[in-house]
């Protein structure tokens, strides 16, 4: 079985899955940390991306961001809100050591959000 990454994100304050909510995929590497830009998507009407985050052809051992633009997604639903805004980006680290399915979901409101290793 070869690894891939997916994920999805669910908005916990209305109830219903992120549409258009941007998210980099970064890999993280060498002794200083560089953050090496690999992809960006943008969510579906289910929260989830049109294809996974890092398919099995390009899946690779090692440590990962994810970059979730809560912010802009948050301003697309409500133009009034202070600013700044409590939560804007979201940067989820993680560490991918087998090959193996990883699915790195966010659930986001104004004033919180979880993650957690998915199936």
């Amino acid at each position: 079985m070869s690894g891939y990454l997916t994920t999805h994100v669910l908005d916990t304050a209305l109830g219903c899955p992120a549409e258009g909510m941007t998210i980099d995929l970064f890999r993280i590497g060498g002794k200083d940390g560089e953050r090496q830009l690999l992809k960006s998507l943008v969510t579906n009407a289910d929260g989830r991306t049109d294809e996974q985050i890092l398919p099995s052809e390009e899946f690779e051992i090692g440590t990962y961001e994810l970059v979730f633009h809560a912010g802009s997604y948050l301003d697309g639903l409500d133009s009034a809100a202070n600013k700044p805004r409590f939560l804007d980006v979201i940067p989820i680290r993680f560490g991918m050591n087998e090959e193996s399915h990883y699915h790195v979901p966010l659930l986001i409101s104004p004033f919180g959000y979880s993650t957690y290793r998915g199936s």
